[in-house]
């Protein structure tokens, strides 16, 4: 389902993810995951990648269980594979760094240092989409701080 009127029209699916994503970030990961659920719902397995790609990526920070959230994870990188060009093809290549982060975490969580190293080195080469603002430099800093606990690791004796 494409609720975008045209080109350059509010999506108003995005508009909705965007108002459970504020209820998250106020704290409310219950009330959020199941709103998240209920969007997914309605958008479908195989619908808009972006819209599969965004809600993913932030139902992931809902989960309680790790082996959930690396579900969920995988999932957002899932759609973002799907996607085709476009304006929102280049939308969500500023989501690969954040994404393959996410997929570092979740996997060093449930004891998967081999593949948290590689989803983390993708991360790196993924900043590369990131723009010089303030979301990049997060997600360049957030891949630092991940590098240092997964990388460093392997310093341990």
């Amino acid at each position: 389902m494409d609720e975008r009127d045209g080109p350059g029209e509010p999506d108003a699916m995005m508009g909705r993810i965007g108002q459970v994503v504020m209820l998250l970030h106020a704290g409310d990961r219950e009330e959020a995951r199941t709103r998240f659920a209920a969007l997914w719902e309605e958008i479908g397995e195989h619908g808009d990648p972006l819209h599969r790609c965004t809600l993913a990526h932030y139902m992931a920070d809902t989960q309680d269980d790790p082996e959930d959230e690396l579900s969920w994870d995988l999932r957002a990188l899932r759609a973002a594979d799907a996607h085709t060009g476009g304006e929102d093809g280049r939308r969500i290549l500023g989501f690969y760094p954040s994404l393959h982060l996410n997929l570092a975490a979740d996997y060093w969580k449930v004891d998967e240092a081999r593949l948290a190293r590689s989803h983390l080195g993708l991360a790196r080469r993924a900043c590369d989409a990131l723009g010089d603002d303030a979301y990049g430099d997060g997600v360049r800093a957030a891949v630092g701080r991940m590098e240092l606990r997964v990388l460093g690791s392997d310093q341990l004796p």
